[in-house]
């Protein structure tokens, strides 16, 4: 660790939780990691993660604690677990959980962990994925406490290329639904729209260029299209996540009487991929689906 930098911990490994804490170590962070499976920090401790024996002593060396997992269960049982992250908490310490979860499963835990040991909690979720992490350039959406997230100034200013504090406690995971609503449906749109270039006879690798600012442009243009066309289906976000998320934007849908019919049509396509087995496959390989349906 250099300089004035404050220590944070990582917890979770995964593709974009991977990212993170290779980010922060090229930062000059130095920070702490730890995993379930300790064959996914190998690479990343190369690169100047040092390994924790435990979440728990992650906590207690740590000012900023980023959680990055696959459900609300996995922060759960980290978190107040077994040598968990509230066993090594203190009022001092600030834990950031990037995860995506339903708002009120966080407001729970967030309630749980200051009553535990005083430790506060801000839910940060986040969209860019994977290549925006190693850049620095996530867009992340904040519930908690204003004086919270001024503290994680670090943090932000090495990871986000935007941090916006939405409100309190639940109200990141509540914008997160809003963001993957807009991503998913985008997702489905782009797999359809290729699969009908490809039948049009239009040289689909084109579109991108030919589309960039216009009013259909779009990040998710630029970065999926290509790989759709190409068949290049590197994992940057799997469908089965993606169904997570899907199913987390009805439940509240269904608690704020809010009618989603368009993001029904789109969960369909999702859950047909990971009944189909597809559920580790990279999202834009929803594409198949369209080049595989007859021409009407």
């Amino acid at each position: 660790m250099s300089g004035d930098k404050p220590r944070v911990g990582c917890i979770g490994a995964g593709v974009l939780g991977g990212a993170i804490m290779r980010r922060l170590a090229a930062c000059g962070f130095q920070p702490l990691v730890w995993n379930r499976d300790r064959a996914k920090l190998a690479p990343i401790v190369q690169s100047g993660a040092v390994e924790a024996a435990s979440a728990e002593e992650l906590t207690r060396s740590s000012a900023f604690v980023i959680t990055c997992l696959s459900d609300g269960n996995a922060i759960e049982n980290v978190v107040f677990g077994e040598r968990g992250v509230a066993a090594g908490g203190a009022a001092d310490k600030i834990l950031i959980d990037m995860s995506t979860c339903a708002s009120a499963h966080t407001q729970a835990m967030a309630q749980r962990l200051v009553a535990a040991c005083g430790m506060r909690w801000l839910d940060a979720p986040i969209s860019g994925g994977a290549p925006a992490a190693l850049e620095g350039r996530m867009a992340v959406m904040i519930g908690g406490e204003q004086d919270a997230f001024e503290k994680a100034k670090p943090v932000w200013d090495a990871l986000a290329g935007r941090a916006t504090l939405m409100g309190p406690s639940g109200a990141g995971q509540a914008t997160k639904m809003i963001n993957q609503v807009l991503v998913a449906t985008g997702v489905a749109v782009l797999a359809e729209a290729c699969a009908l270039a490809e039948r049009a006879g239009i040289d689909a690798a084109k579109i991108p260029q030919a589309l960039a600012g216009g009013r259909a442009d779009s990040k998710q243009l630029q970065e999926m299209f290509p790989k759709m066309v190409a068949s290049e289906f590197s994992i940057t976000g799997r469908a089965a996540l993606m169904l997570k998320d899907l199913e987390l934007i009805h439940d509240l849908a269904r608690n704020v009487n809010a009618s989603l019919p368009v993001t029904a049509g789109v969960t369909e396509l999702f859950r047909k991929q990971v009944a189909d087995g597809l559920g580790d496959r990279d999202n834009t390989e929803l594409v198949n689906h369209f080049r595989s349906k007859p021409h009407r």
